[in-house]
């Protein structure tokens, strides 16, 4: 990764202290997304990354609600790809396949639509930022479900105490930036 680049994204991070709890450290990513060349910066140290770890055997980039959605897009273009959307559910029309994840308060939902990939298409999930990994295992879930290949699942910023990469073992997972 260049240095430099990764700096630029690193300084735009914000950290809000007992947000939204006592005891949690918030990353806010929104200062990336508000300079244009820190945004740039994260979504090409992204691309790159996969372009070297996977070369042209991505087929989709695959954005998790809702701030996957920020990301994916962008970085299916920067790799001349297309971006399927892994939405809440109840958001998406059509024939759709779902699974359910839990969170530190509660249960949530994802779905896909039936006819977003074919069998074996290989795909790249992501995501802003990797906590438990409730939620990227849940879009992993679905891909294989639809008999998709994916290939790893990316994000911004990983909060490592968390232990969310464990959870999506046995699909390799990349970030750009670690915090405990």
């Amino acid at each position: 990764m260049a240095d430099s680049e990764l700096q630029l994204v690193e300084q735009r991070i914000r950290s809000f202290p007992d947000f939204p709890t006592p005891g949690v450290v918030f990353r806010d990513i929104s200062p990336v997304l508000k300079d244009p060349a820190s945004f740039r910066a994260a979504i090409g140290l992204l691309a790159r990354h996969l372009k070297a770890t996977h070369g042209g055997r991505i087929d989709y980039i695959a954005g998790l609600d809702s701030r996957g959605f920020l990301f994916g897009p962008s970085l299916a273009q920067e790799l001349g790809l297309g971006c399927v959307l892994i939405r809440k559910r109840g958001k998406l029309p059509g024939p759709t396949l779902w699974a359910s994840y839990s969170l530190e308060y509660g249960k949530a939902e994802l779905e896909i639509q039936k006819d977003a990939l074919e069998p074996g298409q290989r795909v790249v999930v992501v995501d802003d930022l990797l906590a438990t990994g409730g939620t990227m295992n849940a879009a992993c879930e679905l891909l294989g479900r639809l008999q998709a290949e994916v290939l790893e699942c990316v994000s911004l910023v990983e909060l490592t105490s968390l232990k969310g990469k464990e959870k999506l073992a046995p699909v390799p997972f990349f970030s750009l930036l670690q915090y405990e």
